[in-house]
């Protein structure tokens, strides 16, 4: 982890260890839902183990949003910075393992430590570049576009995550998706 948040943005050694010594461990079995509409993200989670995927239901159809594997920060950002109801869910695709910290111990070591603060600021900038990425793509490529962006981006998700979840992230219909994954070299 320690790694991992350097690469981000380089904190005060004492101060980074200081932090990292108040998160928890965590596991989760296989299809577990972490979080649902409705409820409020408490934990930002760091991955050790494991997939786990974000989703929207409509019409009892799943809408992923994103997958999450080590090592990365996993929950639902958007519930837990501003502590109001998740509009989606947080489910693990494989049993998974995580370092977690609470919404209240992250709030007060950011206001101790102006470094955490700068480290989580960078850290959000770098999620929000990526979802804008992600919307671009949405928005502007066609389904053969996507495909071989995402091919080249996570190349490791066909063999470890449901073609119908890849598909639903994707936006592409599992048919489109299946001749894709069959044309297309990975």
């Amino acid at each position: 982890m320690k790694e991992f948040l350097n690469k981000i943005h380089p904190v005060n050694q004492e101060i980074l260890e200081e932090y990292i010594s108040h998160w928890r461990e965590y596991k989760a079995p296989k299809k577990t839902i972490m979080t649902a509409p409705g409820e409020t993200e408490r934990y930002m989670y760091f991955v050790l183990d494991g997939i786990q995927k974000s989703y929207y239901l409509n019409e009892d159809k799943q809408h992923v949003i994103a997958f999450t594997y080590p090592p990365s920060f996993s929950g639902i950002p958007e519930s837990f910075l501003t502590q109001s109801p998740s509009k989606y869910f947080l489910e693990t695709i494989t049993e998974s393992s995580f370092l977690r910290i609470s919404f209240e111990k992250h709030q007060e070591l950011m206001k101790e430590h102006r470094e955490i603060e700068s480290l989580f600021r960078k850290a959000t900038e770098l999620f929000l570049i990526g979802m804008v990425q992600r919307h671009y793509e949405l928005m502007a490529f066609d389904i053969n576009q996507r495909f071989k962006s995402f091919a080249q981006r996570s190349p490791h998700l066909f063999s470890l995550v449901a073609n119908k979840d890849l598909a639903s992230y994707l936006r592409i219909d599992s048919t489109n998706f299946s001749k894709l994954f069959n044309t297309v070299k990975i």
